[in-house]
């Protein structure tokens, strides 16, 4: 059913002499060819039965009488999965009568044109790509099939009910061979191309199995007298839907076939009375086991397509969890709690805030658990237990809230090829928000790049990508600015100006939180801290208040190393060892 190269007509045609010979026959046709897949296992069962039994004389009668293979809607590793239509007997055999259906077809005379050497040529099968080609070329509209000015088209009305074309369908043409004075030589035959398309309620078009009837008419008379033909149209199956409509294509060209180098006009229209023969073939369908794979995946993917619906309302209902009474506090987090299999609990029931206009340091060693709080922060991880807030909304994967949050987590995935300019107005564009909220001007200015912001990423230093990378968490002037180990890579003086860069933002009425576990740094940078070690919190508050809570211990201390010998104090040195 499809194959180009031996159509139906040479299985009807071998039916035929088999019959008249005398020979036991059964004829099936399958949805395969040598453009459509290779008979499926079942197929081969039958056919190796039908050998044994008249052959090897084991095993059971298979029986006479015509199957014939209809699509149907599952797919299977060959191809579409098909359902079986039997038949007690070939149509046309011993007396059989064949069922056929006459289609009022309409259309005027239409001219249509051969090209030299038929090029450009229709397009309307490739050898093993045919089964694929037409329901590619329905979404061109036709025109990838049959070329403007090279087609004559009659078409049906749309049909009122189901009609299962089995077989060659015919139809009678008349054709001439003149067309504003250019004709073919005398005593030539016109070489056309005519097919059956299946035309949906949308227009698209399709092309059953890339079937096409290629005739011979003529020779043509040289004063333009038309001569009548009663065309047989290439054997296929298809289902056509109530509604769709048959249409008939007679083409001057093929890019299968090879044509004169002469060009040639005709004109084309149907004989008086002509309608379109449409075979059937009744008959029961064949018990088919049930397809049991594709069942499966379907129900797996129903199931997934609920477990996303329900994972959408979740996040959609933590969307929507808002508390008015911390509207105005950046962060708030909750009994946070983060376990990994295996027992590994990253942080464990962490509670603090922040308050508006705090540049908060979350410190401690390697390992504390700093990272995984911000990621929770940005809804890439799912927290095992408690919550975070900001801005009085419940963080979730994607929650709109996030829009008010700049961070800085990691890396940062510039793109080395672009310039540092560029990559911060690509990655604006990919938020979708207005270029004019972006203040990349502004960021750039912070990044303290100069000239260097036009050179392309892959040249930059660690230092250079780190200030990019901060400066592209301040685009938007977020109200809540996260950043993870803002100073690796910086020089001292760089980080002097980090310092003043992170103060200044605060002070213009925004929030930041740094993560580091460089707390002597943090302690000239912060204003407040929370101090975690092996998921838990350790200390929080302002830096004063962490100094004082270390007692006299930290007596004699150089300033700047007092945050540092305080966190000693409170969990231990022997802990941190």
């Amino acid at each position: 059913e499809h194959d180009t190269l031996f159509g139906l007509d040479q299985a009807d045609a071998t039916a035929r002499q088999l019959a008249s010979a005398g020979a036991p026959l059964k004829v099936i046709w399958y949805a395969g060819g040598h453009d459509g897949g290779e008979p499926d296992t079942a197929l081969q069962e039958q056919v190796g039965a039908w050998f044994d039994y008249h052959l090897r004389r084991i095993g059971k009668n298979p029986g006479t009488g015509f199957d014939y293979q209809v699509p149907g809607i599952f797919g299977t590793r060959s191809g579409v999965a098909q359902r079986t239509v039997h038949a007690p007997t070939y149509p046309g055999l011993d007396g059989v009568p064949v069922h056929q259906r006459g289609l009022a077809l309409h259309g005027g005379p239409q001219p249509v044109v051969r090209p030299p050497g038929g090029s450009p040529a229709a397009l309307s099968s490739l050898p093993g790509l045919s089964a694929a080609l037409p329901a590619a070329a329905a979404n061109l509209d036709g025109v990838a099939m049959d070329l403007p000015g090279q087609a004559a088209t009659f078409s049906t009305d749309p049909l009122p009910d189901p009609l299962e074309v089995t077989g060659a369908s015919r139809i009678r043409l008349r054709v001439s061979a003149a067309l504003n004075g250019v004709t073919p030589p005398p005593a030539q035959e016109a070489v056309l191309f005519v097919k059956l398309y299946d035309v949906g309620s949308d227009g698209r078009r399709t092309l059953p199995g890339g079937a096409v009837a290629p005739v011979r008419i003529g020779p043509l008379a040289a004063d333009g007298a038309a001569t009548e033909v009663t065309v047989t149209l290439a054997g296929v199956v298809r289902p056509v839907q109530a509604g769709h409509r048959l249409e008939v294509a007679v083409a001057t060209t093929d890019r299968g076939y090879a044509l004169p180098p002469q060009p040639a006009g005709y004109l084309v229209s149907l004989a008086p009375d002509s309608n379109l023969t449409v075979p059937m073939v009744p008959g029961e369908q064949a018990a088919a086991p049930l397809p049991l794979v594709q069942l499966t995946g379907l129900g797996i993917l129903t199931a997934l397509v609920l477990a996303l619906g329900i994972s959408a309302a979740l996040r959609r209902r933590h969307a929507e969890d808002a508390d008015p009474g911390l509207a105005g506090v950046p962060l708030v987090v909750s009994g946070l709690t983060k376990r990994y299999p295996g027992s590994l609990t990253a942080v464990d029931d962490l509670s603090f805030r922040i308050e508006h206009g705090q540049v908060l340091g979350l410190l401690g060693p390697n390992g504390a658990g700093k990272t995984t709080v911000l990621r929770m922060l940005m809804g890439l991880v799912m927290p095992t237990g408690g919550q975070l807030r900001v801005f009085g909304h419940r963080v979730s994967a994607g929650s709109p809230v996030l829009s008010r949050v700049g961070s800085f987590v990691e890396g940062p995935g510039f793109l080395p090829h672009l310039t540092g300019a560029a990559n911060l107005q690509l990655y604006w564009a990919a938020t979708g928000r207005p270029t004019a909220d972006a203040g990349i001007d502004e960021a750039l200015e912070t990044a303290g790049l100069g000239h260097a912001v036009h050179r392309r990423v892959a040249t930059y230093s660690q230092g250079m990508r780190q200030r990019l990378a901060i400066a592209q968490a301040m685009l938007g002037r977020p109200d809540l600015l996260v950043l993870d180990e803002p100073t690796n890579g910086l020089d001292p003086p760089q980080i002097h100006a980090m310092r003043e860069v992170l103060r200044d933002y605060a002070a213009r009425g925004a929030t930041v939180l740094v993560s580091s576990h460089l707390l002597a740094e943090v302690e000239q940078t912060c204003s407040h801290v929370v101090l975690m070690h092996r998921g838990r919190l350790v200390a929080a508050g302002s830096v004063a208040e962490i100094v004082a809570a270390a007692g006299i211990g930290i007596e004699g201390v150089a300033a700047r190393h007092q945050l540092e010998e305080a966190f000693l104090q409170l969990v231990g040195r022997e802990a941190i060892g």
